[in-house]
């Protein structure tokens, strides 16, 4: 195997992947994990469980996160425009997001380091969005915040509608507010 490409956010620990694909006339082939080449870059931990979402366009999922979990994101089917906000208090980047296009046909992956927040909006209709992540879900450890926090002013790319955003998302607190109960 070839060398992937890695490219390193601004969030410290967020990583842009871009696998080997190797394609001919049968279609294509790529190795979409592996523990020692991922760990070399920077991928660390042990994924303990793998996830897989399909969404309709528009559908807008998260903004989620879980101290102990980070989660190795990619596209299978359709695109998403992905975002990653760093809620770690330690860091220096904290409160702030990065978004990136992850799309099928370019075999992106995103790295989302533990205590980062995560979210993202299905760009096609049939998005198919797996995860893996280090821990096992368990909901009383998650936290989150409202997808349209104007403190975040996350650009999401929407085209004059209100996404799909599931009731449950739509009583995220604020960012402010969860930094003033986690701190």
């Amino acid at each position: 195997m070839g060398a992937m490409l890695v490219t390193p956010m601004e969030i410290p620990g967020a990583l842009v992947i871009v696998p080997d694909v190797f394609t001919d006339d049968r279609g294509f082939f790529k190795e979409t994990y592996s523990r020692e080449r991922y760990r070399e870059v920077g991928v660390l931990g042990e994924f303990v469980q793998d996830n897989l979402s399909i969404s309709a366009v528009g559908t807008l999922r998260g903004l989620h996160a879980d101290a102990r979990m980070a989660k190795l994101v990619q596209v299978f089917a359709g695109e998403a425009f992905d975002v990653i906000v760093d809620a770690r208090p330690e860091s220096h980047a904290y409160g702030r997001w990065q978004g990136v296009m992850l799309r099928a046909t370019e075999h992106t992956q995103l790295y989302i380091p533990a205590g980062c927040l995560h979210g993202f909006l299905a760009m096609t209709d049939g998005t198919t969005l797996s995860y893996k992540q280090t821990a096992l879900y368990d909901p009383s450890a998650e936290f989150g915040v409202i997808w349209n926090d104007p403190a975040l002013a996350i650009a999401w790319p929407l085209q004059d509608q209100s996404p799909l955003v599931s009731p449950k998302d739509r009583l995220l607190p604020s960012f402010d507010k969860l930094r003033t109960t986690r701190v």
